[in-house]
């Protein structure tokens, strides 16, 4: 009888081979796009603008993407990578660090006396808290003040970031310390604004009109700069200032 010819099978088909085999291509086939996208990041050439580059270091000045933020947090967590990113938009000076107890000290020290436009009046604190202070001023506050004022900002007036105290609650001192504690937070009271008007947040936050306006469009622009940001509508406590946190779980209010 004769033998019946072989059929192919579905393993010999062009493009079924091994599935070890598929998957080595498959990895290697991924391995080449990694690569390729990571060479495009960092191609001294490459046509990405720096201000979508992930690999590039943090510009104030740059515009916004979908990718600052990420390089906002890895500046802020290293000392000197904050540092540099404040060199073209802040005046400052380094300081050693301040170190009272395990609870109360100020690591990575900065007398900072400005930030973009906008004077500060003197204030020790973090470098987080001055690059997100950077931010803030540069991206939101001076937009906020030419749309809703008509001018620029000036001057950012505070009460400090360093207070080795517990934290304050609206039924008493609470068991925790707070933020200050460690600087990792700043309150501010104001603005000044170069047509010499002020925006003071005890009087002016339910003043009504352009001011009051200016003051809400500030703390929802503190929001998408500092981890945590409490204004006048979180409590009573606050009806003077913005509590503005580099660290916390996003709390906006």
């Amino acid at each position: 009888m004769a033998q019946e010819a072989t059929k192919p099978g579905r393993d010999k088909e062009p493009g079924n081979g091994h599935p070890v085999l598929r998957g080595l291509v498959a990895l290697a086939t991924a391995g080449g796009i990694a690569f390729g996208g990571y060479q495009l990041l960092v191609h001294p050439d490459t046509p990405l603008p720096r201000h979508w580059n992930p690999t590039q270091p943090l510009i104030v000045s740059d515009p916004v993407t979908p990718i600052t933020n990420f390089k906002l947090n890895r500046a802020t967590a290293e000392g000197p990578t904050c540092l540099a990113a404040l060199s073209d938009a802040a005046v400052l000076t380094k300081l050693a660090d301040f170190e009272h107890s395990d609870q109360c000290h100020v690591r990575e020290r900065v007398d900072l006396r400005s930030v973009g436009q906008s004077s500060l009046g003197g204030l020790e604190t973090r470098c987080a808290i001055a690059l997100r202070m950077a931010m803030w001023e540069e991206h939101s506050l001076q937009p906020a003040a030419a749309e809703h004022l008509g001018t620029t900002l000036t001057a950012i007036d505070h009460f400090g970031s360093y207070n080795c105290r517990r934290l304050r609650t609206s039924s008493g001192p609470s068991a925790r310390m707070s933020t200050h504690a460690t600087a990792d937070a700043i309150d501010v009271s104001g603005f000044v604004f170069a047509d010499g008007r002020r925006a003071n947040l005890r009087s002016d936050w339910d003043s009504g009109g352009d001011t009051a306006a200016f003051l809400r469009a500030a703390r929802d622009g503190a929001c998408e700069w500092f981890r945590l940001t409490l204004s006048p509508d979180y409590n009573r406590l606050h009806a003077d200032h913005f509590h503005l946190q580099s660290i916390g779980w996003g709390l906006c209010r």
